[in-house]
């Protein structure tokens, strides 16, 4: 199998497959099928890398991203999707919200 994630982010590839998503909805997706543990781990590894993940892909060109690039611009996406149910309610979904739902209309670009 080959890498997903730039060779700099070697140490990160253990979640490629599950986090480089390439929409909301399926980072959604992935977090609420994820246990609290599941996504510490995820968060716990990739945060300490986050800046210089961003520095990284802030000197290629948003446009043309190489596919590894892009691999690791969608798993920050899916560490911000899940940084608020670590952070704060240490559980996947959103407290006391019942059977409600929501869908993104625009995903972000790249």
């Amino acid at each position: 199998m080959s890498a997903l994630l730039p060779e700099n982010f070697a140490d990160l590839e253990p979640f490629a497959e599950r986090w480089c998503l390439a929409t909301e909805h399926e980072r959604y997706g992935a977090r609420l099928a994820s246990t609290t543990e599941e996504m510490q781990a995820f968060y716990d590894a990739v945060v300490p890398r986050a800046e210089e993940a961003m520095s990284y892909l802030e000197k290629l060109p948003f446009d043309a991203l190489p596919e590894d690039a892009l691999n690791l611009l969608h798993l920050l996406y899916s560490m911000i999707q899940v940084s608020f149910p670590v952070e704060v309610w240490r559980q996947p979904r959103v407290p006391d919200s019942g059977s409600s739902s929501f869908d993104c209309v625009i995903e972000p670009v790249p």
